[in-house]
């Protein structure tokens, strides 16, 4: 199992802990990133779109998948590509988020929350 993120916070609670892939980037380039490895037989164990919290309202986001596998995975490559679609669709819209400095914390604890409800299942 690997988590791959670009929030900060998951790499400082479970770096030790589990397998994570930080990359400072943003939410569209992590969903990106997350189809490739599907290509590379990734597969999906968490929705890329989990929660309420919308693309348009926060920059980050957090994805739980298993590595490496012999086929590409056909559910989890119409999920990954069916949320690049929707991300890039709310993403033209206005963000719904400033960034300052408390609103960026409140959207990491956020996204690590969401974390930590898909890792207890």
């Amino acid at each position: 199992m690997k988590i791959i993120t670009n929030n900060p916070k998951v790499l400082e609670k479970y770096g030790e802990r589990y397998e994570v892939h930080f990359a400072p980037i943003g939410f569209l380039a992590l969903l990106d990133m997350v189809r490739d490895g599907i290509h590379r037989g990734n597969r999906l164990l968490s929705h890329p779109l989990s929660g309420s919290v919308k693309p348009n309202e926060t920059p980050y986001k957090s994805i739980i998948v298993e590595e490496s596998r012999d086929n590409v995975d056909v559910q989890s490559l119409m999920i990954i590509e069916d949320a690049i679609v929707m991300a890039r669709n709310l993403m033209k819209t206005p963000k719904l988020f400033l960034e300052d400095d408390q609103r960026m914390e409140d959207c990491r604890m956020i996204d690590l929350t969401l974390l930590d409800s898909a890792l207890e299942k």
